[in-house]
């Protein structure tokens, strides 16, 4: 494909997934194949909102070198290894959508597919955890890809679609989303109360304070257990853990440790270092209620390790969120 149009094409991409509501933030990456060894890639840490094709980054997978004004994303090499292992691949996605995420953590038996449905996708499989940006992750999916699946599960952390061209992918990345969501287990039924005396109080000390009142908030908040992060984006914005109230006052406490805390009645207490941060932590808190309550129906204790939950939360306190802020 001419260099042009695949980097007006991966530029297009953040906002086309934004608005079917499988991305937001920086959170997945992108890349379009320009020539056997080459293609555009997202920049590491740059929002979809204004990306531009001059912000996209060309990739060269046989030496390693790009070129353009900015880093490119950290999974490169899993883009590498798609158009490496999978050669009618033109387009990949790489997303950390709610429901494809939740059903990733659960395994091969939790994603009921029928024949037809697994075509459609280009075929599944499950890789295991690694940190991103590592050569580690990079080898589980490049093993996931080797049985010639287009569409891969990666446990803890998201998934990898690839396709001929921009809207195969895309395609893929949808239907993935509402099988996930068919076969989700969780169930949303709480109730939310009234929270303007709540979010007055919280936000006299917090101005950015908001609440997550999402069904599977609710739901997993009226549980009044504390949630250990299951997904890597959980552990770089909140932490290990999300701890649970017992009542509005004891939120109100535990919100100058935490960046959110669950309350029954209420769902999640998030507070941010600006709206955009508690918006963030909004969508994050709810995709992590969701596969909460997907592991606990499926009856499986999911949980990330100690050190590589603290690793995540290092580097995004040290790196993304500084990033995020230029």
């Amino acid at each position: 494909m001419d260099e042009r149009k695949a980097r007006t094409e991966v530029a297009e991409t953040g906002r086309m997934l934004m608005e079917k509501q499988l991305v937001a933030r920086t959170w997945g990456n992108f890349s379009c194949l320009v020539d056997e060894n080459r293609f555009c890639i997202t920049p590491s840490g740059l929002g979809y909102e204004a990306m531009t094709p001059e912000d996209v980054v060309l990739y060269d997978r046989t030496d390693d070198t790009w070129q353009g004004t900015r880093k490119p994303s950290s999974e490169k090499g899993i883009h590498a290894a798609a158009y490496g292992l999978l050669p009618n691949t033109g387009f990949v996605i790489h997303t950390h959508q709610i429901y494809a995420s939740a059903l990733g953590l659960t395994g091969a038996d939790s994603l009921r597919l029928s024949e037809a449905e697994r075509r459609s996708l280009g075929g599944v499989a499950w890789a295991k955890y690694g940190l991103p940006g590592t050569k580690t992750l990079k080898n589980h999916v490049a093993d996931a890809m080797a049985s010639g699946a287009h569409t891969v599960l990666m446990v803890n952390h998201g998934a990898l679609i690839c396709g001929r061209d921009r809207d195969e992918a895309i395609e893929r990345a949808e239907l993935l989303e509402e099988y996930c969501r068919r076969d989700c287990l969780g169930k949303s039924e709480a109730t939310a109360l009234d929270a303007s005396e709540l979010l007055s109080r919280a936000r006299e000390k917090y101005p950015t304070a908001m609440l997550c009142s999402t069904g599977a908030a609710l739901t997993l908040a009226a549980l009044r257990q504390p949630l250990r992060a299951q997904l890597d984006d959980m552990a770089q914005m909140v932490g290990a853990l999300l701890p649970a109230a017992k009542d509005v006052s004891d939120a109100l406490r535990l919100l100058a440790r935490y960046d959110a805390v669950l309350l029954p009645g209420f769902g999640v207490l998030v507070r941010g270092d600006d709206q955009d941060d508690s918006e963030a932590l909004c969508l994050l808190v709810h995709k992590a209620a969701v596969a909460a309550l997907h592991c606990r129906a499926a009856g499986k204790r999911v949980r990330l390790g100690a050190l590589d939950t603290a690793l995540m939360r290092t580097v995004y306190l040290k790196k993304y969120s500084k990033q995020k802020k230029r």
